[in-house]
């Protein structure tokens, strides 16, 4: 992987439907090529009662974007 991008960077979308978009690196897969980006690229999942007594619920996480969809704004240092 040959980007540049670590965690804290400040980065903006550039493609997709987050185009546009600013915010901070909070966690990035070199394995996968791709970031997590706080507070863009929010999915829903709906988590389904363990037992018979529980309730399910619906949780927001967000998901990994592929670096080059991605823009460096500031470099941490």
């Amino acid at each position: 992987m040959k980007n540049k991008i670590k965690k804290g960077d400040d980065i903006q979308v550039i493609s997709g439907k987050y185009k546009g978009q600013y915010g901070k690196v909070s966690l990035v897969l070199k394995k996968d090529n791709q970031v997590l980006i706080e507070n863009i690229n929010k999915k829903t999942k709906h988590v389904k009662p363990k037992q018979t007594d529980d309730k399910g619920y619906i949780k927001k996480i967000e998901k990994p974007i592929h670096y080059s969809n991605i823009k460096l704004i500031t470099k941490t240092v």
